[in-house]
């Protein structure tokens, strides 16, 4: 353990960072006073916290930067947390990815938006929800109830007549003028109450609208408010749990097991149980500093702040961390300890789950362990595949041809890890060439990170398998790295000929002349296949955008004074390129930001080369 003279640092509050032997930052922290706080750290007892005597070890220097406010340093802290992501900081990896429901009150005509980043712009959110598909097909249900607009009003404006979903009455077409902003608006506010789950307001409000029209003897329309009645009756459905006191809360659970830390969040929205989330952790400090950094680190995130956070307990700089998160909603947040009644009941309640999703989360990793030994023994592996890529290559008739790495980590998808490659050496439809580029290219970069793959799947049969041995013996990689094909299944066809079978997925090995064979609905073929699928789309995905910006580059780009700003206000104002190549010399001009002389060149190059 390094000696440090504590009296050379300041009484003031501030952040503190410790350096490793290699210059790299190992623990950002905060402090209301920094001398009485690293004393900590080198009392004779330690600080109590069991993985600080781990830590001091690696420490080879402190530097501190002092702040007028706690509050500030909690601030820089969040900040230098997520600048140097240190390993016994809190680094949050979710289970899930999240979406809420959006909508804007400041446009004149709203629309629902499903999204996955929350901002403080002003808008209305609703969530977050687990599943993006569950969402959609309840906010098809909402647009039967209130038709709402789907599209841009300046996109739909330009249509001859409305669009199809205001023909089968799941839009009101404000874009043609077929209803009032003031209508609209009764048609938000529906839809509001019915996110925040008060649908007996929405419905005693469609009521009490559909007696008067029934007075007025508009008969149509108060048939048409009875069927809104009816949706809502048959499409919302009543959760069991029901009343947990109003609000908006978020209630956090803690499981520990030896060194990892299992924390999940319950979503009450309005008194309704919506949502969990859990985030697996390493336990590398004390509970209650781990609790303090969680909560920093998923509340800057973009998500949604709630009125109340039930804790499980309660720890120094919970008050400030409250301050803080108010602001930073612009209301008022609570920071909650329960120790008795329905909240507390709450925090109960996600302490079981949390618990529960430790165990579930136990059982999806043996089970992938349980995969990755198979996938050593059947592929003759060096080590177990901890790290397996995926390579595929895609072009059309050689144009634009492109390469896509796709990664598992411990059977799970690595996203943050997925790369693209524009094949740069190759000319035409040479996908030997291609991969062999792709490949030169990932393992050197590979080596020089120390970043490499355990085994590498290939997209196709012994060609793209001796290409990639190549490789990796000009490497010298070949005895580390397992190298396997994957080619598509073929037809089989019975004696007959007239029962047609499709075969399994076959994997070859170099050196092996017979393909290697999973069981009929493996678990580990299901894996492979969704790898080589991942990867194939990865690529399309990346060449058909190659593809479109060459398109819009042929035809915008090379036009004299027509920069990204003009090209981007062009396509808006017209719609596509198509509709910019027809449009007239009169409608150019009449563009706003388009001089005469910038019209009739846009119009005289766009005309000459449609004619090529």
């Amino acid at each position: 353990m390094i000696s440090i003279d504590l009296r050379k640092y300041p009484l003031a509050p501030g952040v503190y960072l410790m350096f490793g032997d290699k210059d790299e930052v190992l623990y950002v922290g905060k402090a209301k006073q920094l001398r009485n706080r690293l004393r900590s750290y080198f009392s004779a007892g330690g600080d109590g916290r069991l993985h600080i005597p781990l830590l001091m070890e690696k420490v080879q220097r402190i530097e501190v930067i002092i702040t007028d406010t706690e509050k500030e340093a909690l601030l820089l802290e969040n900040t230098l947390i997520k600048k140097y992501r240190p390993h016994y900081n809190i680094d949050l990896r979710d289970d899930k990815t999240y979406v809420s429901v959006r909508i804007d009150l400041n446009d004149p005509f709203p629309i629902m938006q499903v999204v996955r980043q929350v901002k403080n712009d002003g808008a209305y959110y609703f969530g977050p929800y687990s599943s993006a598909a569950a969402i959609r097909e309840t906010l098809k249900e909402i647009y039967r109830i209130f038709p709402l607009r789907h599209s841009s009003i300046e996109r739909c404006s330009k249509r001859g007549r409305p669009c199809l979903f205001h023909q089968i009455g799941q839009c009101s077409a404000p874009c043609h003028g077929k209803i009032t902003q003031a209508d609209y608006r009764k048609l938000v506010d529906g839809v509001i109450q019915l996110l925040e789950g008060r649908e007996s307001e929405v419905i005693a409000r469609l009521q009490q609208r559909m007696e008067q029209a029934a007075e007025d003897m508009r008969f149509e329309d108060a048939a048409r408010l009875r069927d809104q009645i009816c949706s809502i009756e048959k499409s919302v459905e009543k959760q069991k749990v029901t009343e947990y006191g109003g609000g908006n809360q978020d209630v956090i659970g803690l499981h520990q097991d030896g060194g990892e830390v299992e924390v999940t969040l319950l979503f009450i929205r309005q008194g309704r149980l919506i949502g969990r989330r859990s985030y697996p952790l390493e336990w590398k400090l004390d509970l209650p500093e781990l609790l303090s950094g969680f909560l920093q680190e998923y509340y800057t995130s973009k998500v949604i702040l709630p009125d109340q956070l039930l804790l499980p307990f309660s720890f120094e700089g919970a008050d400030l961390l409250g301050e803080w998160l108010s602001e930073k909603r612009g209301k008022k947040v609570l920071l909650l300890a329960p120790q008795r009644g329905e909240k507390k009941r709450l925090c109960l309640m996600a302490q079981r789950n949390a618990r529960e999703s430790y165990r579930q989360r136990g059982q999806r990793k043996h089970a992938r362990d349980q995969i990755l030994e198979e996938l050593q023994l059947k592929f003759h592996l060096p080590c177990l595949p901890e790290r397996i890529e995926c390579y595929d290559i895609s072009n059309v008739q050689g144009n634009h041809s492109v390469g896509s790495m796709v990664v598992l980590l411990n059977g799970e998808p690595a996203t943050a890890e997925y790369r693209r490659f524009k094949i740069k050496t190759v000319e035409g439809a040479d996908d030997y060439a291609s991969l062999r580029e792709v490949l030169n290219r990932r393992l050197s970069r590979g080596i020089e990170e120390q970043n490499l793959p355990d085994m590498i799947l290939i997209d196709g049969g012994k060609g793209q398998l001796g290409v990639l041995t190549m490789v990796l013996n000009e490497f010298n990689l070949a005895q580390k790295i397992g190298a396997v094909g994957i080619a598509k299944s073929r037809v089989i066809a019975n004696v007959r000929g007239k029962v047609v079978e499709r075969s399994e997925e076959r994997f070859f090995l170099h050196g092996r002349k017979n393909p290697v064979s999973f069981r009929h609905g493996s678990a580990s073929l299901f894996l492979l296949e969704r790898l080589r699928d991942e990867a194939h789309r990865f690529a399309i995905t990346y060449h058909r955008k190659l593809r479109s910006k060459a398109s819009l580059h042929s035809s915008l780009e090379d036009i004299p004074g027509i920069g990204p700003n003009r090209r981007k206000a062009l396509l808006k104002h017209f719609g596509s390129v198509k509709k910019i190549r027809v449009a007239s010399l009169e409608e150019l001009q009449l563009m706003p930001g388009i001089s005469i002389g910038l019209a009739e060149t846009i119009f005289r190059a766009l005309r000459d080369s449609s004619e090529k």
